[in-house]
């Protein structure tokens, strides 16, 4: 029943989706006010950036929409009759993808004001005039992309971000019915939105990022449940082939699992038929049969997960990850990687304040 109401998968999807969004948004509004918002800074500029940036991110959202409405409509109208037979196959990939997509999600909760500072930097990099590129038949196309830079940064990102956020809700959910939608995806935005404009006004630091940290914990819990059961689909497609399809109308008892590849099973909680258990099913994966795959996948996520989260703090540290800095080192000095590695290296250098003051200081908007 709870699944079929609100599917927790669909709401972390369209969450992180639309947290990416939200910050790099509000990372552009509070850029625009410092640099830009200032008493000695032309109002009327001010308001014209703004305007560019709500106008991208509305055109943006709008195409997404187009888009993501005609894909779950071939989605529904197709996929289903094409995946018959083969439904613990698809699920399994889609929610090994999952597990990858709210992995790096959560990760990205953690470290959400180094994505801020990422994203500080690279706006005002992207403002500041660039003369390395010589005048020539495509001068026109850089001028223009200069002079929208807040218009296409939005755009690009609300567009890129909902496309994603279409696709991957279309493929995780594939057994959902469209009840398990509207709740989810509403409060997953509203979500969203609420930090983001949390981040923009400044707000308690503190109390964000404690939320942020307990709700990382949850998406774990989740994300780790999805890899188990991706695993467990995918055993599962493997026996009903070797069985038979009509594997599924076994129920819970003997003959419903492979007892070669069991290592434990109980008869009831079976989040296929058992009211309650579904919840469950979709919080923390629980399956009524553990397997070793299951288990062991299990396991070696939080495993994963524990080696990723020390790696980041060491980062928080010293500012490189374990090995990047001689890894870069190296590839400095390879043919054909030299370019790459250099601005690597480069912009760990970069200081957000002295690129906000070059904007300022070419006043090139004031130009215009």
């Amino acid at each position: 029943m709870g699944k079929n109401v609100f599917a927790v998968q669909v709401f972390f999807i369209v969450f992180r989706e639309c947290l990416e969004a939200g910050i790099i948004l509000s990372v552009l509004f509070s850029f625009l006010k410092q640099a830009l918002g200032g008493p000695d800074q032309d109002p009327a500029i001010y308001k014209k950036m703004r305007r560019q940036v709500w106008l991208g991110a509305g055109t943006g959202v709008l195409i997404c929409f187009i888009i993501g409405g005609a894909f779950i409509g071939v989605f529904y109208g197709l996929g289903r009759n094409i995946w018959t037979g083969t439904e613990e196959l698809w699920e399994g990939i889609f929610y090994l993808i999952a597990t990858i997509i709210i992995t790096a999600m959560g990760l990205a909760l953690l470290r959400i004001n180094k994505m801020r500072e990422k994203w500080q930097v690279k706006i005002a990099q992207s403002l500041v005039t660039h003369h390395s590129i010589k005048d020539g038949t495509f001068m026109w196309i850089r001028e223009w992309g200069r002079r929208n830079v807040m218009f296409i940064l939005p755009f690009i990102t609300t567009l890129r971000e909902g496309v994603e956020a279409v696709v991957f809700v279309g493929g995780v959910s594939l057994s959902l019915p469209a009840t398990a939608f509207p709740i989810p995806v509403i409060t997953g935005i509203i979500a969203a939105l609420i930090i983001g404009l949390l981040l923009y006004r400044g707000g308690n630091h503190m109390t964000i990022q404690a939320f942020l940290i307990f709700s990382t914990s949850v998406l774990y819990l989740i994300a780790a449940g999805m890899f188990s059961r991706s695993i467990w689909f995918l055993q599962y497609y493997v026996f009903a082939q070797r069985v038979g399809g009509d594997v599924a109308e076994a129920g819970s008892g003997p003959g419903s699992y492979d007892i070669s590849a069991t290592v434990w099973h109980v008869n009831y909680g079976n989040p296929e038929i058992s009211n309650g258990w579904d919840v469950f099913n979709a919080l923390l994966g629980w399956q009524n049969t553990g397997t070793y795959g299951t288990i062991i996948s299990y396991n070696l996520y939080w495993l994963f997960i524990i080696v990723s989260i020390v790696f980041l703090l060491y980062e928080e540290r010293t500012g490189w990850l374990p090995f990047a800095r001689p890894t870069l080192n190296f590839f400095s000095r390879v043919p054909g990687f030299k370019s790459w590695a250099r601005k690597r290296i480069a912009a760990h250098e970069v200081d957000a304040d002295d690129v906000v003051n070059r904007v300022q200081a070419e006043h090139m908007v004031g130009q215009n």
